[in-house]
């Protein structure tokens, strides 16, 4: 998994890790979190991605904060490709931002709440980067085909499909240990599991979450089989500008990691 500026493919390869903060800092917390998932990746064998987001879009609130922009954050993300070694995902909102987000990163992410948006599915895969596409909360993993099916006619050849949990209510989301298996066979791509984003409480005017269970979760994704985990991760989750509710504490990144590759090992998955 080696980024290479242009031309980049297989960054969906074998088992992965996609980790970073929620949206994109400074340099200084931006690198804190790669170098130590670039470490823990390094030392468990594992390929990692990093990943952080130039824009949140879609907060509750009017006046919730949003992230560094465009410009700053895929300028952030080529300094922590070039000072790691790691291969940089960001989520892009509009198709216009497709093109632009392809000259400075490794893959392109498509959030849940936009995961049937054509324009911006294609607009995306006219890149030729690979495309992770996050399931939205109201779709069957068979309805995810559809998805995939506009990646690869717009010309993407790399795609992963991202489990995030399924409404359950009002105010909650579950996750179905089966979905893994249900996206491979719909979608024939890699199927992740977003470990953190799975234990959100929606709410009206603020987003909660339950993170005491991102361990279980993501121990129990990976025995039914997910092929990668998605992990947003904070040195210190609670001054976060976005998810601070929900993102794994940066110390707990490599405990993580380093269980559930001996979980796949004890499974004999290749890992």
């Amino acid at each position: 998994m080696t980024p290479s500026g242009g031309g980049r493919h297989h960054v969906f390869d074998r088992f992965f890790i996609i980790a970073g903060p929620c949206a994109l800092e400074d340099d200084r917390l931006n690198l804190a979190v790669a170098r130590e998932l670039a470490g823990a990746a390094t030392d468990l064998g594992v390929p990692a991605i990093f990943k952080g987001s130039f824009d949140k879009a879609n907060r509750t609130r009017f006046d919730s904060a949003r992230g560094p922009g465009i410009e700053a954050g895929l300028a952030a993300l080529e300094r922590v490709r070039d000072a790691t070694g790691l291969p940089v995902l960001t989520d892009i909102h509009e198709p216009g931002q497709a093109e632009r987000a392809a000259k400075s990163v490794d893959a392109l992410q498509i959030p849940a709440f936009l995961c049937r948006q054509t324009d911006l599915l294609t607009a995306a895969a006219a890149t030729g980067l690979p495309v992770n596409v996050k399931k939205g909360q109201w779709m069957t993993p068979e309805g995810m085909a559809g998805a995939v099916d506009k990646l690869r006619r717009g010309g993407a050849n790399e795609v992963a499909v991202t489990e995030r949990g399924s409404a359950f209510g009002y105010g909650d989301l579950v996750v179905d240990m089966r979905s893994f298996a249900r996206i491979g066979e719909a979608c024939a791509c890699p199927a992740v599991f977003d470990a953190t984003h799975s234990v959100q409480r929606p709410g009206a005017r603020l987003t909660g979450g339950k993170p005491e269970h991102t361990p279980a979760l993501a121990r129990a994704a990976v025995a039914a089989g997910c092929d990668g985990l998605f992990v947003e991760t904070h040195p210190e989750p609670g001054s976060a500008p976005s998810d601070r509710a929900t993102m794994l504490p940066l110390a707990r990144l490599r405990v993580l990691l380093d269980e559930i590759c001996r979980l796949r090992e004890a499974l004999d998955y290749d890992v």
